[in-house]
């Protein structure tokens, strides 16, 4: 698959099979990611890669479409914050490489922000200078929805003499 495929053709899956996805294939996705560009090379990303433990404490209604693999991306604070901005546009990336990368393998992702809160980063675990970017639910398909209509680019393009 091209990469104009993958991107085009990737989807948020909200129902996993329970086929499971190998640590290798899951390391071989973040080592990808961590191609991300990043403003003075911070790279900004953690993993937590969230066992069954800690996933029943974070009671997500849905249980994260019962994906076989749930991990958290953190991203660090800066010494600014211009540059804790950076870090976390910096992380999107890192979120959306792995996401491709998972994708051009038939594996896709489920993208929550549950870990926003007080009480979920206190059950991750995560340390007052990280940001969680999201908890993310990896595994193959049970479905793959349509893309839902996206406003024309034609639409959001502005020229500047």
């Amino acid at each position: 698959m091209s990469i104009l495929e993958t991107i085009k053709s990737r989807r948020t899956i909200k129902n996993f099979k329970t086929d499971p996805v190998s640590s290798e294939q899951l390391i071989s996705w973040l080592e990808a990611a961590a191609m991300a560009p990043n403003h003075r090379m911070t790279e900004p990303w953690e993993i937590y890669v969230i066992g069954q433990e800690t996933r029943a404490k974070l009671n997500h209604k849905t249980n994260f479409g019962n994906a076989p693999v749930l991990m958290a991306i953190l991203s660090k604070h800066g010494a600014t914050s211009i540059e804790t901005e950076e870090n976390a546009l910096a992380t999107a990336c890192f979120v959306q490489n792995f996401n491709l990368a998972a994708w051009e393998e038939g594996v896709g992702t489920f993208w929550s922000s549950i870990a926003a809160t007080a009480k979920n980063r206190e059950i991750l675990g995560v340390p007052e200078e990280y940001d969680v970017i999201g908890v993310f639910g990896v595994g193959y398909p049970e479905e793959i929805h349509e893309p839902k209509p996206r406003t024309p680019i034609n639409n959001k393009v502005k020229e500047l003499p």
